[in-house]
């Protein structure tokens, strides 16, 4: 996981696809942190993005570096939101204090349950990471 985690928070912005019906939905993403031995990201539940999820929570992940290499990671988003989670993830990014809070109703924690990451890069070198 740790490698994962690493590869995401090095690329700063990322982006997640979800399905709408029968139409893909990308949007970029940048926050990325592990809690619990988890994988966890966080969004607010008035976006379209936690309808998708909630609806079909079948996830895919992609970023790629300057440098070429790039990485798709799938699973299945399960949110796991309580107030040690929001807390962890608004000390780690103090902007998102100015969307959410602690307390609010809005702010959403969720993780990847059976994840696999493929890792790729130009010169055709590949790895998988199951988390």
């Amino acid at each position: 996981m740790n490698e994962v985690l690493t590869f995401l928070q090095d690329c700063g912005t990322f982006f997640v696809s979800t399905v709408e019906g029968n139409q893909p939905k990308v949007r970029p993403f940048g926050f990325v942190m592990e809690h619990n031995g988890k994988l966890c990201f966080a969004t607010s539940n008035q976006k379209p993005v936690y309808a998708q999820l909630k609806a079909n929570p079948n996830i895919e992940i992609c970023a790629a570096t300057k440098d070429a290499r790039w990485m798709r990671l799938s699973g299945k988003a399960v949110f796991c939101t309580t107030k040690e989670a929001k807390a962890q993830a608004l000390e780690l990014m103090p902007m998102l204090k100015h969307m959410y809070s602690v307390d609010d109703e809005i702010f959403e924690i969720f993780y990847l349950e059976n994840a696999s990451a493929n890792f790729c890069s130009m010169s055709g070198e590949t790895k998988t990471v199951t988390l």
